[in-house]
């Protein structure tokens, strides 16, 4: 198990809330399948770790191992692919409170399997909850970066984005991440690369963490995201300020 440090202990005993009935998804997307080490899940397995420790039922599913069809539907497989696993996925993401989205970064930005999981994402997001709402309402969302090159900050700004575009809750420093030296040499989990040391990138994914537990907290404790002006079954009614009511036309 991930050795939390003495800060991130001691503020694991004394949560201001419980979090025990929240769930976390971890959505990896490296491009290496199972059974090659992941660097980005290294990194993530500190905040699995404190949201473990607070009894949070955390789900971690690695996006390369499956396969997710091309495309923006709920399932391809009605759109002539062989063969698409992300609606079990989905299932997974609906179960979440928290989604947590990790990429690599390549040539300065997310890597391709994380153009995929937004994309699928996207897919359903014409979805609507029972308030009316589209379906990531409700939920919180972060991002966890690593690589050994320029871009943590433009691949957490884009992801991000596309979080919130969704519909799910941002935080506040909402991502977290570990960049080594530029060019060849050690990744995040090797032997001397400083990463699992990192003051700077310890405290922001705690930071991260925490803010996600917060706010997935405040949304659960009061039934989802406020459902007043963002019901589009209402807007597709017409009631909406600048149009009559369709019921007296």
């Amino acid at each position: 198990m991930t050795d939390l440090g003495a800060t991130d202990r001691r503020l694991c005993e004394d949560p201001p809330a419980a979090y025990d009935d929240l769930r976390a998804l971890f959505v990896n997307c490296t491009l290496k399948p199972s059974p090659e080490p992941s660097h980005t899940q290294a990194l993530a397995d500190r905040s699995v770790a404190i949201m473990r420790a607070n009894g949070v039922e955390v789900d971690v599913v690695r996006a390369v191992d499956h396969h997710l069809a091309p495309g923006v539907y709920p399932d391809m497989t009605e759109h002539g692919a062989d063969r698409d696993d992300w609606p079990t996925i989905f299932e997974r993401v609906m179960a979440a409170d928290i989604l947590v989205l990790l990429t690599p970064i390549w040539l300065g930005e997310k890597s391709s399997v994380a153009t995929r999981v937004v994309e699928r994402l996207y897919g359903n997001s014409g979805l609507l909850n029972d308030a009316g709402q589209y379906a990531y309402y409700g939920r919180t969302g972060g991002v966890i970066v690593t690589g050994n090159e320029d871009g943590a900050k433009h691949c957490a700004m884009n992801l991000l984005y596309s979080l919130q575009h969704l519909g799910y809750v941002v935080p506040p420093q909402a991502d977290a991440a570990w960049l080594g030296e530029a060019g060849p040499g050690p990744s995040y989990a090797d032997e001397g690369s400083g990463g699992p040391q990192n003051d700077f990138t310890n405290r922001n994914t705690s930071f991260m963490t925490w803010n996600l537990l917060h706010t997935a907290r405040w949304l659960k404790d009061a039934g989802g995201f406020p459902a007043h002006g963002n019901q589009r079954d209402l807007w597709d009614a017409g009631c909406r300020d600048d149009a009559p009511n369709p019921e007296h036309r």
